[in-house]
């Protein structure tokens, strides 16, 4: 049993050093948002759509806001929420254990408080990285001490705009439909959170029995035995590769297309705070410029899940082989390469997700509305590049923007809060080091829209006030006191 499950005494003594931290910080803000009824239906300030780390964040800051009449959908069963103890394959996160990740800037809610206060501080000391697992756990503690409002098993299948400005959510709870009213949506969707997962057109047609894509739930015991194909260089490729090789495989072929593979992480040796609250600042051109260049140079796989790989004798790496064509050959599949042909039983593709509304029937209605980068910028010369020109070009509060303004404006009430956002607001809705920041952008959005949307009532709340901080008892009025004469004695 776990842990924090269990009530361990480190643990609960964190548990009320995180109660009085919160009480001292007025966490959670006190509830100022007006209450609101349409057609005898309750209103929702915030749907937020996915319980992984950004949408825990994201609810969190809302309610550190004084923003509570909220709700986080999830599909996914409670502990199973996110990539991590699903698709994500490798052992450890890729992030620095010191990150201090969706804690909002409390000590008492890190996963370093929550570690020492499970294992210790020599633990600490000893840990590398953090365990995926323990990470799984740390983020259900996380949705436990906060008292996250997480509804599980529900999937959004439908969004529509309305004439009052309010948006008709459509869920599937467990086969029992409703539709929620709310005055603001947040996509906490992840990596494919406007798309899917991305294969090449030639796979297309391959009996889905011989390939899979990375993300996909493989069963890969079944594969013991066979000869296995893998496609790609970064952490996802060797991170199946390695779950392959694990699991008994007879062969692993690593097809990778560059002639090398990237050593130098760009992005991350240049992180600082002034990256996180910077770049969302610069000119269109350098925004551009930083990603394109990021993107070209590619993110290295770690070197731990690499030697994963290459610690098997049957693990064969082929660089400058690009798979080029796939078809079936009686009950197994022939990969092309440049260089010749590889006869596989299976193969994986771990090429990545791309934006793709069309992937994503819930936000059918709103497809042609959505602006995107490619709709309204022009690269330099020199600089083109397909994933940033289908980038969603957001507005502060990582709110979707109108392709023609006046044709959509609800689009300002839904929050692109997922890993498409980067080229418009750097890395702060996809990854662990700068989440809460990009939660608190997030949310205080949306505070200043549903304070300023709400001014009337606001006002007359004002006006109405009358709780009185003094009763007129306690001064005397000195003219009053000399018989009024108003003169000095």
């Amino acid at each position: 049993m776990n842990q924090h499950r269990s009530g361990g005494p480190g643990l609960k003594a964190l548990e009320a050093r995180l109660r009085q931290d919160l009480s001292w910080l007025e966490f959670p803000a006190k509830s100022w948002v007006p209450r609101r009824c349409v057609d005898g239906r309750d209103v929702r300030d915030v749907v937020i759509v996915g319980a992984g780390m950004c949408g825990l964040v994201a609810s969190a800051m809302l309610k550190r806001f004084g923003v509570d009449n909220i709700v986080v959908y999830d599909r996914a069963p409670e502990g199973q929420e996110g990539p991590w103890v699903t698709f994500a394959r490798m052992q450890t996160l890729r992030s620095p254990k010191q990150l201090t990740g969706p804690a909002m800037g409390l000590p008492a809610l890190t996963f370093r408080a929550y570690f020492e206060a499970r294992f210790g501080a020599q633990a600490w000391d000893e840990l590398d990285k953090i365990p995926k697992h323990q990470w799984m756990d740390y983020l259900v503690w996380y949705r436990k001490v906060l008292d996250l409002p997480v509804q599980n098993d529900t999937t959004v299948t439908g969004v529509h705009a309305r004439a009052d400005g309010l948006l008709d959510v459509e869920i599937d709870h467990k086969g029992s439909r409703e539709t929620v009213l709310t005055r603001h949506l947040v996509l906490a969707t992840g990596r494919d959170g406007l798309g899917g997962s991305y294969v090449p057109e030639f796979v297309r047609p391959i009996d889905r029995r011989f390939w899979a894509h990375s993300a996909d739930d493989i069963d890969f015991k079944a594969l013991r035995g066979k000869r296995v194909g893998v496609v790609g260089a970064g952490a996802s490729a060797m991170d199946n590769a390695a779950t392959a090789l694990e699991q008994g495989v007879a062969r692993l072929d690593l097809f990778i297309r560059r002639t090398d593979i990237p050593r130098i992480n760009k992005f991350t040796g240049i992180g600082s705070q002034g990256v996180v609250h910077g770049f969302a600042g610069l000119p269109d051109e350098w925004k551009w410029k930083f990603l394109d260049y990021t993107l070209s140079a590619q993110t290295p796989p770690p070197r731990d899940s690499t030697l994963r790989v290459s610690r098997h004798e049957n693990a064969f790496f082929h660089l400058g082989s690009p798979v080029t064509n796939l078809r079936e050959e009686g009950d197994c599949l022939v990969a092309t390469t440049p260089k010749t042909e590889y006869h596989l039983d299976f193969m994986i593709f771990a090429t990545g997700f791309r934006v793709d509304l069309s992937l994503r029937p819930e936000l059918k209605e709103f497809i042609p509305h959505i602006r995107f980068w490619g709709d309204r910028f022009s690269p330099p010369d020199g600089l083109r590049n397909a994933e940033l020109e289908t980038s969603p070009d957001l507005g502060e509060a990582f709110e979707f923007l109108e392709k023609q303004p006046g044709e959509c404006p609800v689009l300002k009430h839904i929050h692109c809060f997922n890993f498409p956002a980067t080229l418009s607001h750097g890395k702060l809705s996809g990854d662990i080091p700068a989440v809460s920041e990009g939660a608190d952008r997030l949310a205080r959005g949306i505070v200043r829209t549903l304070f300023v949307e709400d001014k009337e009532v606001h006002f007359a709340n004002l006006q109405a006030f009358s709780t009185a901080e003094i009763l007129g008892d306690e001064w005397v009025d000195a003219d009053h006191a000399a018989g009024g004469s108003g003169k000095a004695a």
